[in-house]
């Protein structure tokens, strides 16, 4: 007797007649080459029954049986309790990333319940998985790619600024992120480099603050910086690092102002401020690539930076950056 397999519609079609012509369920099966169970099996859950007709039909049949094997990953997908799915695509919806969500339920919610547990891998098979095509919920990610590809990385320009110091010659605890207080810096470009945002990023927290840009003007983006860190105490705003733009060639004013000092990154290496960079792509998850921030209400930039400081981060132990920050701000006072 052969493994146990499915039917066919070839096998479907003559099983029809021959019930038709009153053969037993054996004698179908011995024609088949199958057991007579399978073909009980088959007739039992593929067939059609109506309000007053219930009959074997092998096109019906056929249909029934597909339909099954495209929602049969369900049975064994995490996702079919209720409450998980409904936490995981009101996250999705809120612009958490299936990380995050991950570590939330693991680390912070449920971590005695592993029924609550779901790997980020798993969460990304159900945005991909064929069936949620027509919902669309790779649209929440932040880069929204239909499909799943590598990453990229952006270039920076090359720009001579008066006074740059050096990355290299940055204080070796701004690299650990255990010194609270050091920042970078970026600009996010609008339409038309009309307009702009200037994004910090603190290291320790993670925490993003942006704030608009009417031009891309050095004075602009100074002005900029200068509103974003003035509401903080010294201790808190210890140095900020910056890209090679020439919005940034006033930099030393940060030093004259507010005692920042300020370092560049090497052209070219845009990992050196990976925390700024991996904040921009999650303001460009909000403001696409050919936003005009002139347009932008007030409100609307600040819901995204509470928005995007709200949201638990996985080198945070899954709590959120504001959580962070002020936890830091508490240890100064």
């Amino acid at each position: 007797m052969p493994v146990h397999t499915k039917l066919c519609l070839s096998e479907r079609q003559p099983l029809f007649l021959w019930k038709n012509q009153g053969l037993s369920n054996k004698e179908c099966a011995r024609r088949l080459n199958r057991h007579p169970a399978t073909i009980g099996r088959e007739l039992t859950r593929n067939r059609y029954v109506g309000k007053e007709e219930v009959f074997y039909e092998p096109l019906f049949a056929q249909g029934n049986f597909e339909r099954k094997k495209r929602l049969a990953w369900r049975a064994k997908h995490p996702l079919k309790n209720p409450r998980l799915f409904n936490y995981v695509t009101a996250r999705l919806k809120w612009g958490w990333s299936p990380e995050s969500i991950s570590g939330r339920l693991k680390y912070i919610e449920h971590p005695r319940q592993p029924e609550w547990h779901i790997s980020p891998e798993t969460i990304y098979q159900f945005i991909y998985h064929p069936l949620h095509k027509q919902d669309s919920w790779w649209e929440y990610l932040r880069r929204k790619q239909k499909r799943r590809r590598p990453k990229h990385g952006r270039k920076s320009q090359r720009v001579r600024i008066p006074d740059r110091v050096s990355i290299h010659l940055r204080p070796n605890e701004i690299d650990q992120r255990k010194i609270f207080g050091h920042w970078e810096g970026d600009t996010v470009v609008g339409l038309g480099r009309k307009s702009g945002l200037h994004t910090a990023y603190e290291r320790v927290a993670s925490l993003i603050r942006l704030e608009r840009m009417p031009s891309l003007s050095a004075q602009s983006s100074f002005v900029a910086q200068e509103r974003i860190y003035s509401s903080l105490p010294p201790k808190a705003r210890k140095s900020t690092t910056l890209d090679n733009g020439l919005e940034h060639v006033l930099h030393t004013k940060l030093k004259w102002s507010l005692g920042i000092p300020t370092y560049f990154a090497d052209p070219y290496s845009a990992w050196q401020r990976g925390g700024n960079e991996n904040a921009n792509l999650w303001i460009r998850y909000y403001f696409p690539k050919g936003t005009d921030f002139a347009t932008i209400p007030e409100e609307d930039l600040r819901a995204v930076e509470w928005e995007l400081n709200h949201r638990p981060r996985k080198r945070l132990g899954f709590k959120t950056p504001v959580e962070v920050f002020s936890e830091n701000l508490e240890g100064l006072r």
